[in-house]
């Protein structure tokens, strides 16, 4: 097996610019066929009877940080090899460092069996190159060959299909798959609804009730940061704005629109937006500290009382949110309130709604593997029946329990006896509450999900038109990648700079025209271009 050795594209690698190798990797499945696996598969007993370890790289998941050190000690990963009968090594980058670490391993040469990466996001030209390159397997052959489930999930789930492959018809990973509509939206705005009793107002729609309200929250219930959000990675990071951006027809990236592709921070909803959070911060409406904020002062703020109004997740917001308040305040309630539009009785034009496909978690398998068909046929558990039920509920008689054919999450899970959430504790047993190579279980939100607000949550968020809007995951090619990711570094870190100073009144809202002269000059109009012709060929597969 070819192991790349490419000491000289180090540094290169290190930037993050572009990942370098040869113009073709070594192919062990072949010229599979482009479209979806058909023919003769062979099923797959478990567990496998085989006598070698394989080698499998991923991130441990943010909700075990303290909770476990390492994979091996994790019960989840414990009995997925059991279950399987695969001996797995594991290695996991450091928090925080998964890209930078992947790039290192990458520039090393030394591969292991199973990659776990977002390689649409996260690798420069995308899953394409990455074949190409000869860093990962083209599957179509081996899926074809020996992974059954995943074969007739993709088979019976056209629409599904058409996600997980690359524009040639490539399949490059085994898949993350949300198996349900209502898997798919999470996110958006949360604020007291105690306090709004309290002061006789309605749960704010438009962005002039919401205006009417964070005045409210600061001057009668003395809030200091009326509307905070988490600021980290960036600015307003990506949800707390895109929740208001919208009111103002635009998001925070690219979408399309009457058969055109458009970048919404060069539109002029966007300079309203700015115009708008202005005016708020200036007036005391927003955390005056917005611009550093991070997780740990946003649920200070909102268990101290000091904010009354946020963005965040059904779990990881209402569910974590809601005893800090109530530990403050007995009385305090968290519910979702819609996304905002400027004229009462609008429908949303964007609010969070993610793919039934998500390229987060997703496993690869190299061209280091030392037996690609086993590897395939340890991942291909994950889609099976039973595999099925155990990454989503864990493990019959510890973690669930089935009640008819329901399977009820167990007091290990829901009410732990060592305290932990239950996001920790359903990440220590099984998978549901984050990505990874199975099909994730609607019935695991319904209890992940124990308030009634986090369920009424999702039907509030969901009612947007970001569907017709959001683009699906797109790629450049592997030839307009580093074109397209040189002049997107540059244009988001324009959009940053741009945002944070016109919001904190550093600059006046009338610099935003040369801002959007200033993306022309960075070439936004070939970014478009290279999006509109992703898109066609998205469409095409």
């Amino acid at each position: 097996m070819r192991r790349k050795v490419l000491s000289t594209s180090l540094m290169i690698l290190l930037l993050g610019t572009t990942i370098l190798g040869c113009s073709s990797g070594d192919s062990k499945t072949g010229d599979a066929e482009k479209g979806t696996p058909s023919g003769s598969t062979e099923a797959t007993t478990y567990p496998i009877q085989t006598d070698k370890t394989l080698t499998y790289w991923g991130e441990i998941n943010g909700n075990l940080i303290g909770v476990k050190n390492s994979h091996s000690e994790i019960p989840f990963f414990q009995k997925w090899q059991e279950k399987t009968g695969v001996p797995l090594k594991f290695t996991a980058p450091p928090t925080g460092q998964v890209r930078e670490s992947f790039n290192v391993m990458l520039a090393s040469g030394d591969l292991p069996d199973m990659l776990e990466y977002n390689f649409i996001g996260d690798f420069p030209g995308g899953p394409e190159k990455a074949i190409n390159d000869g860093y990962i397997l083209k599957l179509n052959d081996l899926i074809d060959q020996y992974a059954p489930n995943l074969k007739k999930y993709l088979q019976d789930n056209p629409d599904i299909d058409k996600m997980v492959k690359t524009d040639s018809g490539s399949y490059y990973v085994f898949p993350f798959i949300r198996g349900d509509e209502y898997l798919r939206v999470f996110q958006g705005p949360i604020i007291r609804k105690d306090w709004l009793d309290e002061l006789g107002l309605p749960v704010p729609e438009t962005i002039d009730e919401w205006t009417t309200t964070l005045r409210a929250f600061k001057e009668k219930k003395g809030a200091a940061a009326p509307f905070s959000v988490v600021s980290k990675p960036r600015f307003f990071n990506d949800s707390g704005n895109g929740a208001f951006l919208g009111a103002f027809g635009v998001n925070r990236g690219f979408y399309q629109e009457d058969g055109q592709i458009k970048f919404g921070p060069a539109e002029e909803g966007f300079k309203e937006y700015l115009k708008l959070f202005q005016e708020w911060y200036k007036e005391g409406l927003i955390d005056k500290n917005i611009s550093t904020a991070d997780t740990k002062s946003v649920d200070g703020n909102l268990a101290s009382g000091a904010t009354g109004a946020s963005v965040g997740n059904a779990g990881g917001g209402i569910g974590k949110w809601q005893p800090l308040v109530e530990a403050n305040d007995p009385d305090a309630v968290l519910v979702a309130a819609p996304y905002p539009v400027l004229n009462k009785g609008d429908i949303p034009k964007f609010g969070q709604l993610n793919q039934g496909y998500a390229s987060e978690g997703t496993v690869a398998i190299t061209t280091a593997a030392k037996d690609p068909e086993l590897a395939v046929r340890m991942l291909d558990y994950g889609y099976s029946e039973e595999g099925h039920m155990f990454f989503n509920f864990g493990e019959e008689g510890v973690s669930y329990n089935l009640e008819g054919d329901y399977p009820k999450f167990t007091d290990l899970l829901l009410k732990n006896p060592d305290k932990l959430a239950p996001a920790q504790a359903i990440s220590l047993y099984a998978r549901s509450s984050y990505n990874g190579p199975f099909v994730q279980d609607k019935r695991y939100a319904e209890q992940f999900f124990a308030l009634q607000t986090q369920r009424d949550a999702i039907d509030v968020w969901k009612n947007t038109q970001a569907a017709k809007y959001n683009l699906p995951s797109i790629t450049p090619t592997p030839e307009e990648s580093s074109e397209y990711a040189t002049i997107m570094n540059d244009i988001n870190t324009l959009v940053d700079e741009m945002t944070i100073k016109i919001i904190l009144g550093n600059e006046p809202v009338d610099q935003f025209e040369s801002y959007v002269a200033k993306m022309k000059s960075l070439h936004l109009d070939r970014a478009i271009e290279i999006q509109t012709a992703a898109l066609e060929r998205y469409n095409n597969r």
